[in-house]
């Protein structure tokens, strides 16, 4: 009977995940989420059989492949191949996270407070998972509240990491609540149980809402303009002539920009000449000195104050070979970078190169490792390999001199703490260009969007957000979306936005969250390995 208990518990744990998501979700489904696999834990651990944490993996990982399946199916639409990786790789990194957590809670003897154990080694997991060749933190728990900017105000103290926390604990308690009503019919702390869970639930959100409702911009106007130009990546982006894409850019923003306009946005990859750095003068695609760049200086010298930012393919060589770099038939090293390119009417063409990639697509998992099967995988006309990136949170500045803004390429803007470094590096504004078509019309590109809010929240900054396919539009410091786009439009939008210089707590100090857990839960880690060394043979792994 257990067995089937277990896998009934496993399924409806997947589903409550999956019905939790944005953008159709409902988070506060997420309260529930873990008591079905807390419950199938507890069933596991009571009963006689052994490879009790094996079996609470597998579980586990049933439970997490339908979250994902609900989730981001999507990325299917981009790659078959890449939508399977995805699931099956993140599903067994969190399933392996809440075996830890099995694993360890039977080396403490007070069995409630032990459950606390999952809500360390889950950050703990998270914040790993920011940062590693494999890293794709999409469904950290924390980001299910973006479509609700109003809820998650306190973020800028916390970051995402605060919002798992926060679900963490509540699931503990729901089950703690559980216990109480069902198993050990103690009715009167159950009473006080529920009056605490509430709380907990309660508390943030009013907070939360009140600081929404009271939190003013200080006025400190920037006018920006961000441009959609519709291209489909799987044909026309790729196969028109580029000057017909800088055409098309340049027909939607010209009737929104005047002498007031400071930002103007184009989308990622949005000049696709392959331009050699550092100048940008000559395109390999064509064969020659680009096309693109002259008419882009032609169109800023008609609006002296207009700063451009916009996607383009570019590569460099290299004196001294990386570890992403590339051999040409001659010999010669060079590196490719996702890029963003800044111009004005000084002609300096400064850049910032893509530092956060899609692992698979855009990087080589552990490329020290595979380095050597990279050229092989070139030679059979594969793309395998890793882009070239920057070190440095760059930030342009306007012709003027008076706004730094911060531009984030597509899923660089996931990613919390690496955005606060565009922020300590003294961005007032943040841009976000992107491409979100690969997905189609999906919940994906709905998702992408939304996480802008955290950002904004977290770092108190205004965001413009340019995407050739999907959603284009600006972001407040409250979180909220404006002036948006419609999906598969050609459009452009105008905005005012406010720059803010002050630093918010978590841009100060980042994921502290996430390194305390994470340093916690190694030590916890250790002290079990350690208990079951020296109690080998009497309780089974």
């Amino acid at each position: 009977m257990n067995k089937y208990q277990n896998l009934l518990l496993s399924v409806f744990s997947g589903i409550l995940f999956g019905l939790a998501w944005p953008p159709n979700g409902v988070p506060f489904i997420l309260f529930l989420a873990f008591v079905p696999l807390l419950k199938l834990e507890d069933n596991i651990a009571k009963d006689a059989n052994s490879a009790k944490t094996w079996r609470v993996m597998g579980y586990a990982y049933l439970a997490f492949i339908i979250w994902h399946s609900i989730s981001v199916w999507w990325i299917w639409n981009a790659s078959d191949y890449g939508a399977v990786m995805a699931i099956l790789l993140n599903a067994s990194f969190m399933a392996i996270t809440f075996g830890l957590y099995s694993f360890s809670k039977r080396y403490y003897q007070k069995r409630i407070a032990a459950y606390f154990l999952l809500l360390i080694f889950w950050i703990a997991f998270e914040y790993f998972h920011l940062d590693w060749p494999l890293s794709f933190p999409w469904l950290n728990i924390g980001n299910a509240f973006a479509k609700y900017p109003s809820l998650i105000q306190w973020y800028e103290y916390t970051g995402i990491f605060g919002g798992s926390f926060w679900i963490l604990i509540i699931n503990i308690e729901f089950y703690r609540l559980y216990k109480l009503l069902f198993q050990l019919k103690t009715y009167n702390k159950a009473v006080f149980s529920g009056i605490y869970m509430l709380v907990l639930i309660a508390v943030p959100l009013t907070v939360s809402v009140i600081r929404y409702n009271n939190y003013t911009e200080k006025i400190d106007p920037v006018n920006a303009v961000v441009v959609q130009p519709n291209m489909d990546p799987y044909s026309e982006q790729y196969e028109a002539p580029p000057q017909e894409v800088i055409q098309r850019i340049m027909e939607l923003s010209a009737p929104l920009i005047d002498s007031t306009t400071t930002f103007l946005l184009a989308p990622e990859s949005a000049i696709q000449e392959h331009l050699q750095e550092p100048d940008f003068n000559y395109s390999t695609s064509m064969g020659s000195r680009t096309i693109s760049i002259p008419l882009l200086k032609k169109f800023l010298a008609n609006y002296p104050n207009l700063n451009l930012i916009i996607g383009v393919s570019s590569y460099r060589f290299l004196k001294t070979p990386t570890i992403t770099a590339r051999k040409t038939n001659s010999g010669a090293y060079y590196d490719e970078y996702n890029t963003a390119l800044f111009l004005n009417r000084f002609d300096k063409r400064e850049h910032y190169h893509k530092s956060k990639f899609v692992p698979g697509a855009e990087m080589m998992p552990f490329q020290k490792l595979l380095a050597p099967f990279q050229q092989i995988a070139f030679d059979l006309g594969g793309t395998v390999g890793s882009l070239g990136y920057d070190t440095e949170r760059k930030v342009f500045i306007s012709a003027d001199g008076k706004y730094k803004i911060g531009p984030m390429v597509c899923f660089e803007s996931v990613y919390g703490e690496f955005t606060n470094g565009f922020v300590r590096n003294g961005a007032q504004i943040l841009a976000i260009i992107t491409n979100d078509g690969w997905w189609g019309n999906t919940s994906g590109y709905k998702q992408h969007l939304m996480f802008a809010s955290l950002r904004a929240i977290e770092t108190r900054r205004s965001i413009a957000r340019s995407a050739n396919t999907g959603i284009s539009c600006f972001v407040n410091q409250r979180g909220d979306i404006l002036n948006k786009t419609d999906y598969w439009v050609r459009d452009a939008r105008k905005e005012t936005l406010n720059a803010n210089n002050t630093l918010t707590f978590y841009v100060r100090y980042g994921d502290y969250i996430g390194r305390l857990s994470a340093f916690v839960a190694v030590l916890f880690l250790l002290i079990s390995i350690s208990m079951k060394l020296r109690m080998r043979g009497k309780t089974p792994f």
